[in-house]
């Protein structure tokens, strides 16, 4: 079969590989749709972020190595010894961490913070390829109402159902988030189902404002055109918000925005308020610590997605209170355009992208 291997940074090719075999507690998919999330896509440029260090050991001692694509949506073809709940024919999607084999909590199915378990992608091969072999504890059911395209957006959406359930937002919040991207416009969403009564978005594209207010922003700045902490603390009385969500951060090498959204986020929260800390910056930064501290802030971080959180994610997109269609700009057709998606997604303001870049491996199906 023809998978993506990586043999160092910036060096991938389309290998013939041997097919994976059917083993106990794991099923055997063909992609459908897949997407490389903008981390995958930093590291395959060799950019400093989330597990940097480990996938360049893994390079140094194992390459070429199948990597990424933990982002998809593919249909069972054959389910292997002690699978229950999947047949052939199911579409499905997957959280990215699994549960470690080794801890008593999660052996229990007790949700925590596990760090040590395996990461489709990072760890295990993922669907960067015409077939794979995944977990099946991994897995999810996509329902009918959910379009394939649709479907690989679920894990991502996932991650945002956690941060704003970490945000622990109040009936009524006002809440600010910097970064018009997928998970920022999915946070969106979800803080506005978690009972935000009033979202104020900032970003620096007017499309990426526009799609904001469409998916119901109440005030989307747009960064070139105003001061956003001063506009902010105008909307909000001279309060600032209740819970602010930094999702624009990172490497400006990619068009993100270094740490000065996190400094003007800080700047933007009301005294007593909560940070969501939702990008990865890749590097040590400089923060006065002493400012959250004089002003009571929390700086929280999102907790490690579940189960539960995946299941959420598809009955809020199957009953339409998620939409996800507007965040999709770019399609490619075809394993061969996945460079093309990385490349892209690397890059998403220089190709005026806004969720990662997809790449079909079937044909298009209506409603997507």
């Amino acid at each position: 079969m023809k998978a993506w291997r990586f043999y160092g940074f910036n060096d991938m090719r389309l290998d013939e590989v041997p097919a994976p075999e059917l083993r106990a507690r794991h099923v055997l998919v063909k992609p459908l749709c897949v997407q490389p999330s903008v981390t995958e896509a930093q590291l395959a440029c060799g950019i400093p972020t989330l597990a940097y260090e480990r996938i360049k050991r893994r390079l140094e001692t194992s390459a070429p190595l199948q990597l990424f694509g933990h982002e998809f949506c593919a249909r069972i073809l054959a389910v292997g010894e002690g699978v229950n709940g999947f047949a052939p024919g199911d579409r499905v999607a997957a959280r990215a961490k699994l549960p470690c084999e080794a801890c008593p909590l999660c052996l229990a199915g007790r949700s925590h913070l596990c760090r040590e378990g395996p990461v489709i992608g990072f760890d295990l091969p993922g669907c960067f390829a015409e077939t794979a072999i995944l977990p099946a504890l991994a897995l999810v059911k996509v329902d009918d109402a959910i379009s394939d395209s649709h479907a690989a957006c679920l894990q991502s959406l996932s991650d945002s159902v956690a941060a704003v359930e970490t945000a622990q937002i109040r009936v009524g919040d006002t809440v600010a988030i910097f970064g018009q991207g997928s998970m920022g416009l999915e946070c969106l969403q979800v803080a506005r189902l978690c009972g935000a009564g009033r979202v104020i978005t900032v970003d620096v594209r007017e499309e990426s404002c526009r799609v904001s207010r469409e998916l119901g922003a109440d005030h989307a700045l747009n960064a070139r055109t105003c001061d956003v902490v001063e506009t902010l603390r105008q909307i909000t009385g001279g309060h600032g918000a209740d819970v602010v969500f930094e999702c624009a951060g990172g490497s400006p090498r990619q068009g993100l925005a270094g740490s000065a959204t996190l400094l003007q986020a800080i700047d933007s929260a009301r005294s007593g308020g909560t940070m969501v800390g939702v990008s990865w910056f890749g590097g040590p930064m400089e923060l006065n610590l002493d400012t959250l501290r004089e002003r009571s802030l929390r700086y929280v971080f999102p907790d490690i997605s579940t189960q539960t959180h995946l299941e959420h994610t598809v009955r809020l997109v199957a009953s339409g209170r998620v939409r996800l269609g507007p965040t999709i700009t770019h399609r490619l057709q075809g394993i061969e355009s996945v460079p093309r998606a990385f490349e892209i997604t690397a890059n998403k303001s220089k190709f005026a992208a806004l969720n990662p870049a997809q790449v079909m491996f079937s044909p298009l199906q209506g409603g997507q």
